[in-house]
């Protein structure tokens, strides 16, 4: 896996990243790869990245944008941070972390994986395996 520290990676990098993830780098998927792993690891919904697609001039459909972000999420590229079961963030962080959510602000910030000590995992259920688990801890504003 690629480390995402370098903040502005060239269309090279992002071919290459798209390669190894075994996705052909279509002109699209290498635009929307662009846009996603251009500013650092950030939390993005797909509403949002059309949004920015469209403002950069790349002309895809919503439903495109929905398709390439799953394609990237089943790759290895991006994690799916599913919050409600309606509000699904794509993380271009894929090292083991956990997530604040910012009720009333929809937003998602990171918690570093250390932070968040789970202690009884249940056993999966038959002919199953444990991927990962993911810790969304709700917050707001203390009134």
């Amino acid at each position: 896996m690629h480390e995402h520290d370098h903040t502005h990676e060239t269309p090279r990098d992002v071919t290459d990243l798209l390669r190894d993830a075994g996705l052909r780098p279509t002109r699209q998927r290498v635009s929307l790869a662009e846009i996603l792993y251009s500013q650092g690891d950030r939390h993005i919904s797909a509403e949002l990245l059309h949004e920015e697609a469209v403002d950069a001039k790349v002309p895809v459909s919503l439903a495109t944008v929905y398709n390439t972000l799953h394609q990237f999420t089943e790759a290895g590229l991006l994690r799916e941070v599913a919050i409600d079961g309606n509000k699904t963030y794509f993380d271009t962080n894929v090292s083991d972390h956990h997530h604040f959510f910012i009720e009333g602000e929809n937003e998602v910030v990171d918690i570093p994986g250390e932070k968040v000590g789970i202690g009884l995992v249940p056993e999966a259920p038959e002919g199953m395996e444990i991927v990962r688990v993911d810790v969304i801890v709700r917050v707001r504003p203390k009134s």
